[in-house]
């Protein structure tokens, strides 16, 4: 848990609390669902992304590793 929230670390409840408050009255409490859901499929989107440049880094050292034994 500490990972994935190292970048608040020197943000308080009450911080969030008040960011929270603008975000409501900014937005709207209609706007919220919506810009939650494309910030997920955004961050789905990412996640995937990550996933297949892995994938390829992992199979181009393993071609090149086939290759270098020949």
């Amino acid at each position: 848990m500490n990972a994935t929230l190292l970048f608040l670390s020197g943000v308080g409840f009450q911080e969030i609390l008040l960011i929270g408050l603008f975000v409501l009255v900014f937005f709207g409490a209609k706007k919220i669902p919506e810009f939650m859901k494309g910030l997920g499929k955004g961050v789905k989107e990412f996640k995937d992304a990550v996933k297949d440049v892995k994938k390829e880094v992992e199979d181009a050292g393993t071609t090149g590793k086939i290759e270098e034994g020949k």
